[in-house]
């Protein structure tokens, strides 16, 4: 079974949504272990985010061009200090998500498009 220290060593999986209005949603998606030993203990499950309802939500509202991402962060790193990143200095967050996380969804703007008449 894992224990405490090694669930704390264990690299994080965040899911992360934002549109052109800012951050909206970071979830951490529990390792799948956690789940499989909850249920062999009768515990509660590891509560796992809708990813898919996000994704839903993007594509009724893409006129805010919504990105969904999922990073793995080192461990330590929370919620909180994702939206904290975000905070700082929304720009910088997103292209570092962009650049190290892994595209779910994606409605972002293009700024290269230019309509000549």
């Amino acid at each position: 079974m894992i224990n405490e220290e090694d669930e704390d060593s264990r690299n994080s999986v965040f899911a992360i949504m934002w549109d052109c209005h800012g951050l909206e949603a970071v979830a951490r998606v529990p390792n799948p272990a956690d789940t499989t030993f909850a249920l062999l203990k009768g515990a509660e499950r590891p509560k796992i985010p809708n990813i898919m309802h996000w994704q839903l939500r993007a594509r009724y509202n893409s006129q805010r061009h919504y990105e969904i991402y999922i990073i793995t962060a080192v461990s330590g790193i929370t919620e909180d200090d994702i939206c904290a990143m975000f905070e700082a200095d929304p720009q910088t967050a997103a292209n570092t998500i962009r650049r190290i996380g892994e595209k779910f969804h994606s409605d972002r703007a293009q700024e290269d498009l230019v309509v000549i008449r």
